[in-house]
């Protein structure tokens, strides 16, 4: 239940430079959620020297802890692997007109 919430709060949150939300990018690489409702985000950026590299984790991380019952949200950043369009949803490649 709680991790389904926070995939809706991921959904809508995009990147600027992108019409797409974060979800459907592939920018999330991991979410946990554990018994005590802490919750786990592994995610990358297009690039790190993105323009949002500093704020977008921390929106991820404001916009998380607010979903009802969410005890605790550690936001981590990866660039392993490094993010490639291939990762994006088909829903996010219609979006973007790639089909």
């Amino acid at each position: 239940m709680v991790r389904e919430e926070v995939i809706k709060v991921l959904q809508d949150i995009y990147d600027p430079e992108i019409p797409v939300n974060i979800w459907e990018l592939g920018f999330i690489y991991k979410l946990d959620v554990d018994d005590q409702n802490n919750v786990h985000i592994l995610m990358t950026l297009t690039a790190p020297n993105c323009p949002v590299a500093e704020s977008l984790p921390m929106e991820v991380q404001t916009r998380v802890q607010m979903v009802k019952d969410v005890n605790k949200v550690d936001v981590d950043i990866t660039f392993d692997p490094p993010w490639e369009m291939s990762m994006m949803s088909d829903a996010a490649r219609v979006e973007l007109g790639l089909f």
